[in-house]
């Protein structure tokens, strides 16, 4: 009787029950431990992987004692790399870059062996066939932790259930007061997901995934993006392909008006910065740097729609 739910008593937060999105995936606590995951069954003793990328997907490879390798990118955000070289005991991770590249992935992984796709930015795509994929579905939805992993071999290690009431103040604080009141806290939170060891995902975040209409913000960020590049697109040096298959998480804006940004932040627009590290590993005359330092990323999500992305579009025409 001690693992039986408890009948009666006061309310817990109620949810809509309906599916997760992504059937059949490991579902684990943060996406670095995903990528961990991967490294640990896989075995492997080197990884290859872009400048341009988050500095938190060092964790786990520095952690596991892993010799790693930075490539570089193109325009097109493609690796400038020969897939003939990679060895059998060797990795090579690549970015679904603001979930715009798909379409180059799907032929990627029929060239490049021992592929890791890092689908962080592009939480709708469905994983390749035998390709180790893993999602954070925090950069796309309110939530306070959680990834999926796709990977046909088992961690052969009990796994502890994650818990994560205590992580959603800056969740609550966004609802109740603002953005800005909430920020803080939202840094924290990034901050404690460091160093975790890898767990099962939360029963709570679990049921936050299952309360999301997934095809309306799919539905909702399409149109958003289509909006946005109609009008930006012959301003914008960025030339990504969109077909409207995927679904993007951000618009990215490559402008070289110095002004925009603060612009925006002085009109209550919060675009993030992906990813500041980089300019700390490229040399400052760098695409890497250059797309550090000058591309602007338009929230287009869920929470918005005609009205939010007309203001942007007017702000950037005007400055």
């Amino acid at each position: 009787m001690d693992n039986m739910n408890a009948i009666g008593g006061y309310f817990q937060l109620e949810l809509p029950k309906g599916k997760i999105y992504h059937e059949g995936a490991i579902a684990l606590n943060t996406g670095r431990n995903a990528l961990e995951y991967i490294l640990r069954v896989r075995k492997y003793e080197k990884i290859h992987i872009p400048y341009f990328t988050c500095d938190v997907l060092l964790e786990p490879i520095q952690k596991l004692g892993i010799d790693f390798v930075f490539y570089n990118i193109d325009e097109l955000l493609e690796p400038n790399f020969e897939y003939d070289s990679i060895r059998a005991n060797e990795g090579f991770l690549y970015t679904n870059y603001f979930g715009l590249k798909d379409e180059f992935i799907a032929k990627l992984a029929v060239k490049c062996n021992n592929l890791i796709i890092d689908n962080a930015q592009s939480f709708y795509s469905k994983p390749l066939p035998n390709i180790d994929t893993f999602y954070s579905p925090r950069k796309f939805f309110g939530l306070p932790d959680g990834a999926y992993l796709f990977c046909d071999e088992k961690l052969l290690t009990n796994l502890n259930q994650d818990f994560s009431y205590g992580r959603f103040e800056h969740l609550l604080r966004r609802t109740d007061v603002s953005a800005e009141d909430g920020y803080s806290y939202f840094i924290e939170n990034d901050k404690s997901l460091s160093n975790q060891t890898i767990k099962k995902m939360s029963n709570l975040t679990q049921a936050l995934l299952k309360a999301i209409d997934y095809r309306e913000t799919a539905n909702i960020r399409k149109e958003n993006y289509a909006f946005l590049h109609n009008q930006l697109k012959e301003f914008n040096l960025l030339k990504l392909n969109f077909d409207g298959s995927g679904v993007p998480m951000v618009y990215p804006f490559w402008n070289r008006n110095k002004e925009l940004r603060q612009h925006l932040i002085n009109n209550k627009v919060y675009t993030a910065t992906y990813w500041p590290n980089v300019k700390e590993w490229v040399e400052s005359n760098s695409l890497e740097y250059r797309l550090t330092d000058e591309v602007i990323y338009f929230p287009i999500d869920q929470r918005y729609g005609k009205k939010e992305m007309e203001l942007i579009g007017k702000m950037v025409l005007d400055v």
